[in-house]
């Protein structure tokens, strides 16, 4: 049975940053202000306390759930009448960005596949968010510039507006657009699908390439599949019922305390193992052991390092059905980009691992978009 919703009574004692007292402490904390409006010192509001109280990773903060000083009169804006977070009390109107009845029509699938406007737009299906900046940074690296644009789904943080990773990619020129896919709310412009979301940025928004991934903070439990990683198991599927030539950026860490995720991270393992039909894996350029791992898992002679055991781990779940993609990895470029270099706390330098997959994965993506070839597996 679901537990209850943790509401408190707070006030609102800083603006910026949030702060809000709750039985005499002040507390951090996080307003959707796209959702309920602006925040002021002095306003009375509820929130909701349950990640500080259980202590999560990612819920250092309370999340405000109402304004009841200033938000109770707000009325919905325009004419929409497609609901998001639907029998939620946050259910809101919004604008669908799929296309209409009788614009849609079924793919070419295969090699060579296209849609009814010209070549399909390449996908690529990032594991987590910590993904994204690298992976958009990769794609900006190409002479040519593709149009790359963000598909934010489940499995993270569901508001379009909690990442700073895309705020400051959509500053800096990285992204061209956010779509933000049910349930996920609040981007730029709203799917009530992930297909619809891939379907509507390959044929309307005018994008060369297309990432699609969870939010921040991707919700964990411990167990095989129960968890957000698997958002990416729909996604590939969406991506590739809709003929569009699709990768994966593979969860690779070597810095990574828990062993479920230390070498290639379990979520990619049975996202490998579970999907219905082939894609390609990206992977860091570089000297690679490519026959380290049995066929049965085992390791064979010799100590390789961590990249290459990795790399082995995924041609050994591949098998004969994927099919690896070499390409460049620049962590040092990435590193001294100013974006995002920590994930989990653990710096590029204590987790480099974990970045050369998504640097890898946006230069293999740059390169389908562009037409050039990525390196066999």
């Amino acid at each position: 049975m679901s537990g209850r919703l943790a509401l408190r009574h707070g006030v609102v004692v800083s603006a910026d940053p949030l702060l809000v007292e709750i039985d005499g402490e002040r507390r951090p904390a996080w307003a959707d202000i796209a959702l309920l409006g602006e925040m002021r010192e002095g306003d009375e509001v509820v929130v909701n306390v349950a990640a500080v109280e259980l202590g999560l990773g990612s819920g250092g903060f309370d999340v405000v759930h109402v304004n009841l000083t200033r938000g109770l009169d707000a009325m919905p804006e325009g004419d929409d009448h497609v609901i998001k977070l639907n029998y939620t009390s946050l259910q809101h109107p919004v604008d669908p960005v799929e296309r209409e009845l009788g614009r849609f029509i079924p793919p070419i699938r295969g090699k060579g596949a296209t849609t009814p406007s010209g070549p399909a737009t390449p996908v690529l299906v990032l594991p987590l968010h910590g993904h994204l900046a690298p992976a958009a940074w990769a794609v900006a690296q190409v002479s040519t510039g593709p149009r790359v644009g963000y598909v934010q789904t489940g499995g993270g943080a569901l508001p379009g507006s909690f990442s700073r990773d895309v705020a400051v990619l959509r500053e800096r020129g990285l992204l061209h657009g956010h779509v933000t896919a049910a349930p996920a709310y609040g981007g730029e412009h709203e799917a009530l699908s992930v297909a619809g979301a891939l379907d509507s940025a390959a044929a309307d928004l005018g994008w060369d390439a297309i990432i699609v991934g969870p939010g921040p903070g991707i919700i964990g439990s411990d167990t095989a599949l129960g968890h957000g990683g698997m958002a990416a198991l729909d996604s590939t599927h969406a991506a590739l019922a809709l003929g569009l030539p699709t990768l994966i950026s593979p969860r690779l860490s070597s810095g990574d305390p828990r062993e479920r995720h230390r070498g290639v991270s379990h979520h990619t393992l049975t996202i490998l193992d579970l999907l219905l039909a082939p894609v390609q894996i990206a992977i860091p350029a570089g000297d690679i052991a490519a026959n380290f791992a049995a066929p049965d898992g085992t390791l064979t002679d010799g100590t390789p390092d961590e990249r290459e055991q990795a790399v082995g781990t995924l041609r050994s779940a591949a098998g004969s059905r994927h099919h690896l993609t070499e390409a460049p990895a620049d962590a040092a470029a990435y590193a001294a980009s100013g974006l995002p270099t920590t994930t989990m706390g653990r710096t590029i330098e204590q987790d480099e691992l974990f970045f050369l997959a998504p640097l890898a994965a946006g230069s293999a993506l740059a390169a389908a978009a562009t037409g050039g070839a990525g390196g066999g597996g």
